[in-house]
């Protein structure tokens, strides 16, 4: 089974200069815990939960005042569309990631591979290691 038969097409992006407040708001409303940050059409980062709560509030930072570039994560690690699957979830328990974007060629954003898109398409047990390795405790 081929990444692109499993992810979610569509992921919202923003821009280098979006606001933490926009962007927090984009994840309440839709649901999710990462937005993709996009430059010229191309992904040059992601903000999760995680990085508005460690590096917006915890490091003091005026969070009206941040934006996308001051909390983002850089060197998203990513998969393409037609990569195996198999490949994507060995990729998520290495780097102990929960969302992969999924890039073509010319880093354009193609949608996002997550575990919930994973344990609706693959087998409950090999969804429940993915969990597992996922979610163990960085050494």
């Amino acid at each position: 089974m081929k990444v692109k038969e499993v992810m979610h097409r569509g992921a919202t992006c923003v821009a280098p200069n979006a606001s933490v407040r926009e962007i927090a708001t984009r994840m309440r409303d839709g649901d999710v815990g990462a937005i993709p940050v996009k430059s010229d059409g191309r992904l040059i980062g992601i903000v999760t939960d995680r990085d508005i709560a460690c590096r917006g509030l915890a490091d003091s930072g005026d969070i009206d005042r941040m934006t996308a570039q001051d909390v983002m994560t850089e060197n998203v690690v990513c998969c393409s569309p037609d990569e195996d699957v198999e490949a994507a979830i060995q990729l998520m328990e290495e780097k102990q990631i929960r969302r992969l974007p999924v890039i073509d060629a010319q880093k354009k954003m193609m949608g996002m591979l997550s575990l919930g898109d994973i344990s609706h398409q693959v087998g409950s047990n090999l969804s429940g290691e993915v969990l597992r390795a996922v979610s163990d405790h960085h050494a």
